[in-house]
Order: C-alpha cells, then sequence, then structure tokens
C-alpha cells in the first residue's frame, strides 16, 4: 500500500478543548439549547483525485447542466442558514483557504471542479461569509505502515480471496453510484448518496478490514482504527470552528466520513444533528 493513500485516508487523533466555548468546557454538560447546529453533507469528490480506497468517477461538473445543478444545491444548503461552511481541506492550511476564497470574491479566481470551490466558496460567498472553514487532517498515522498494511498482511497469510470479496463489494456499490450519477441530477445523487441504508454500507466494510490480522499483529484493526481517529480529529475541528449555542455548520465532507461525524457530533453531545436530505428536500 502507498503512503500516499494511507495520508489521505487516515489519521491519529488529537482532541483539544482550550477553543471550545468558555461557558460549556465539557461537551457531556451540553443540554440541548446549549448545542450549535452540525449538517454533514456526504459527498463524492468532483474533480476525481483517485485518492480513496474505493472511487466514484464523477462526470465534468463544469458542463453548464451540472453547473444549474450545483446553484440549485446551494440554493437549498443557503436555505438552512448556516454562520459557517466547513470544508475537507487541512486546516493547518487555512491561510491558502483564505487567500483562494478572498480572490474568489475579488473575481480572480475560477472555481475548480473540486467541491471544496463548487459548493463551498460558492455557498460562503452567497451567505456573505468572511471565510470558508478548513476542517481537515490528513498526514500519515502514527507507526509504520507495516502496521496497517492489511493488504500485505492478507497476501501473506493466504487471506487474498476474502480479500478479494471485501474489496470486491466496495467496487460493485461505487459502480452502482456512478450509474445513478449518470441518470441523476447532483441534488438527486447527493439525495441518495446521504441515505441511511447507503451510508450504512460504505461504513460496514471498516469491520471486515479490522478481522485481517491475528491475535499478535492485526494491521486490519490499526488500520480501521486510524480511520475512526481521522474523523475524530475533524470532529474536534468542528467543535472549534463552531463553539456558540447559536452557530449553524455545514461540512462539505466525502460520504464515507459522514457517519462517524453525525455519530461523533450526537454522542458527544458535541451538536444537534440536522438531516441533510430534509435541508435538501429529498423525496
Amino acid at each position: 500500500m502507498n503512503k500516499k493513500l494511507f495520508a489521505l485516508c487516515f489519521s491519529g487523533i488529537l482532541f483539544g478543548t482550550a477553543a471550545v466555548h468558555a461557558e460549556i468546557p465539557v461537551l457531556r454538560e451540553r443540554n440541548p439549547a446549549q448545542r450549535p447546529a452540525l449538517l454533514v453533507l456526504g459527498v463524492s469528490h468532483f474533480a476525481n483525485p483517485g485518492a480513496d480506497r474505493v472511487n466514484v468517477k464523477f462526470d465534468d461538473v463544469l458542463a453548464p447542466a451540472r453547473q444549474g445543478e450545483i446553484e440549485a444545491l446551494v440554493d437549498a444548503l443557503a436555505a438552512y442558514k448556516p454562520t459557517h461552511v466547513a470544508v475537507e481541506f487541512p486546516a493547518d492550511r487555512q491561510d491558502e483557504l483564505d487567500a483562494r476564497y478572498r480572490d474568489y470574491l475579488a473575481g480572480k479566481y475560477t472555481l475548480t471542479r473540486n467541491e471544496v470551490d463548487q459548493i463551498g466558496l460558492r455557498l460562503a460567498a452567497r451567505l456573505g461569509l468572511p471565510r470558508v472553514d478548513a476542517a481537515d487532517w490528513n498526514e500519515f498515522p502514527p507507526g509504520t505502515e507495516a502496521d496497517f498494511d492489511y493488504i500485505v498482511w492478507a497476501n501473506q497469510h493466504n487471506e487474498q480471496a476474502r480479500l478479494e470479496r471485501v474489496s470486491s463489494s466496495s467496487r460493485a456499490a461505487a459502480k452502482e453510484a456512478e450509474a445513478l450519477l449518470a441518470r441523476s441530477t447532483i441534488g438527486g445523487y447527493l439525495c441518495a448518496l446521504n441515505k441511511p441504508e447507503a451510508l450504512a454500507r460504505s461504513a460496514q466494510v471498516y469491520f471486515d478490514i479490522a478481522l485481517f490480522g491475528d491475535a499478535k499483529v492485526n494491521p486490519g484493526a490499526v488500520y480501521t482504527g486510524n480511520w475512526y481517529a481521522r474523523n475524530l480529529r475533524v470532529f474536534a475541528n468542528l467543535v472549534r470552528i463552531a463553539p456558540k449555542p447559536e452557530d449553524r455548520i455545514v461540512a462539505i465532507y466525502g460520504a464515507g466520513h459522514k457517519p462517524l461525524l453525525d455519530r461523533y457530533a450526537a454522542e458527544s453531545p458535541a451538536f444537534k444533528v440536522d438531516d441533510a436530505r430534509e435541508v435538501l428536500r429529498c423525496p
């Protein structure tokens, strides 16, 4: 497995409370009236970076028809009236995102195909927000690559057939998603992508991955643990971005992240979690 792939998929965990609202220093002490609102919109990556474990290939979102669909999507999200728009962009590169957003507002930046631009920058500008918030952490996780390279372990322990079975189910789901996208608007596609059953299906694969290992060496469990840890770090960033009860945050993230971010947000209980499908007025 390639280090770049791991860096894009996983991270370690760091949870800091210093920036949490001073009146509510411990998340579990937040009562319903003290919780900001969070809406996580699960998306596929519009620009086809090919960086995920399994990738859905998007057609050209710069085509006129798709641009109209994105405008309609942004209209629906704007009606939610978020006070923050968070995107899957490294938090330690916030200054780069700030510069991009300033240039966009000044008419000096042309939006790329990436959903950070197509949804994030458009939505923040539509609402007159001062910034787009970078929420991600996407570095190489702790340990060595061997600690979590479950593919190498599977090949070394004659588990190729089980590995192929686990992988093929994810590839089949990606093909189904591509077929749906071909016959749908972007809004319709995202309505399907954010269905609870679709999200659960994408999350279930990590439990199978966790079984690649034994009582002494379990790279699959470490791999899955790092995935959970990366999402905990994103969650912590979202808490820092929207610390006040009156905050409303839309987080635009790869759909694979949504089940964990929603779960952490509700169980913490840091946020009131809103339903993306209701906001999009999905049938």
